[in-house]
């Protein structure tokens, strides 16, 4: 499981030209799923985008998390996270979870990441076309891989 994770000022997701979700501060988060991960890939990673301390403290330092700065999550399916681009210049998106692994697997992460923030998560609808605004603040993109965990 990837996460790309952006430090925003604001974010919104529009589908067929209707607001689906809109954070102020906090992080834009890009999810992607694959075919072997599993609830102990989500826990460890959904701990990890909400502990992460990528916002500036009063020195200006990376030093404060997303609960310390009442901090909001906008979570976006993308499956294209796992793409192979080894061979030709049509990328491979075998390794990324169809449907009926990945939705689950989303829907848990939406509540696991409502649970760890203590209030609810923003998203788009998996499986559809959107359209992602955001304002990148500084920019910080952060992308961290529950298989590459040491």
């Amino acid at each position: 499981m990837i996460a790309v994770i952006q430090r925003v000022s604001e974010a919104s997701v529009t589908i067929e030209g209707h607001v689906q979700g809109s954070i102020a501060r906090g992080y834009l988060v890009l999810l992607g799923i694959t075919t072997s991960d599993t609830v102990e890939d989500l826990e460890w990673l959904g701990r990890k985008i909400v502990n992460m301390r990528i916002f500036g403290d009063a020195e200006g330092k990376m030093n404060l998390d997303l609960k310390s700065v009442d901090g909001n999550i906008l979570l976006i399916s993308q499956f294209t996270l796992h793409a192979s681009t080894k061979k030709g210049n049509r990328p491979s998106f075998i390794e990324a979870a169809r449907p009926e692994v990945a939705i689950p697997l989303y829907e848990k992460m939406i509540t696991f990441l409502s649970s760890e923030l203590g209030k609810p998560v923003e998203t788009g609808e998996f499986g559809t076309g959107m359209k992602v605004r955001l304002l990148n603040d500084g920019p910080v993109t952060i992308i961290v891989d529950s298989k590459n965990r040491t």
